[in-house]
């Protein structure tokens, strides 16, 4: 009898600990995004004080994103505090990066939106040059917010998935439903975080990005078959907060990394 009980207490324990470690265990994302990492670089660099580029790395954003960048930086810079890293002020990259703008000129083109990487590496060399003056700085981080196109056609549940992450549709309007005669193929914008590290002689340390969440949602007016822009645009903190994480891994780790093992 008392072999039996003792059986049937490691059993309980077997159990519990296959369902714990089965609830710990990611979904695995297929689209996760295929991080690029300089590892040689990363393990002779010591990386702890670092800067948030006011600016985008790959030209242009659009207005609405635009307008949300200075909050999603502000959460980036406490995922990094958070992970143990200094993070000195935007304002002063941003002073220094205008100064260096007058000497060289705009490094985007404003009608195609491209970037001259000659101009970029002259003010940014400028802009080290001058924070090295008052900081040990390692590396600058650029977050830049980039729109692309899905669809969610994804099975009965309607998810989209792009960069790492599933998500629903939303809705907006006076309606509560979608129409029967929706077009689930149609394609809808969504938005994802793209984080680019440079360390001080502008050399490619890591580069990642993590889904965040749509930008538009269905409209439910009974005559509209149809995406429109959402009047809030990247509200959900959990959403944002989960994109940062894909972006920054395995530069700083995730912990339920959804990428395949």
């Amino acid at each position: 009898m008392r072999q039996f009980q003792t059986f049937c207490r490691l059993t309980i324990l077997l159990t519990v600990s296959v369902v714990v470690a089965c609830s710990s265990t990611p979904t695995y994302n297929p689209t996760t995004f295929p991080y690029q990492v300089n590892q040689e670089l990363l393990d002779t660099e010591s990386i702890k004080t670092v800067v948030i580029a006011h600016v985008n790395l790959n030209g242009v954003t659009r207005k609405y994103l635009e307008k949300e960048a200075p909050r999603i930086d502000a959460k980036v810079t406490t995922y990094l505090r958070k992970n143990g890293f200094e993070v000195l002020s935007q304002r002063e990259f941003q002073q220094h990066w205008n100064s260096a703008e007058r000497a060289f000129g705009n490094p985007v083109d404003p009608t195609s939106g491209k970037v001259n990487m000659k101009t970029f590496a002259q003010i940014m060399h400028s802009v080290r040059d001058q924070m090295a003056k008052t900081s040990d700085l390692d590396a600058f981080i650029f977050t830049d917010l980039v729109e692309l196109q899905v669809s969610f056609s994804g099975g009965l549940k309607h998810l989209a998935r792009w960069d790492g992450v599933t998500r629903k549709p939303a809705l907006q309007g006076p309606g509560s439903a979608v129409s029967v005669d929706f077009d689930w193929n149609m394609q809808a914008a969504v938005a994802s975080i793209q984080v680019t590290i440079y360390d001080t002689e502008l050399r490619a340390l890591f580069s990642g990005r993590g889904g965040m969440d749509a930008t538009e949602a269905i409209d439910t007016r009974s005559s509209a078959d149809r995406f429109i822009r959402r009047r809030s645009i990247l509200e959900n903190d959990n959403y944002v907060m989960e994109g940062i994480e894909l972006a920054f891994h395995p530069f700083i780790v995730m912990e339920n990394w959804p990428g395949r093992p």
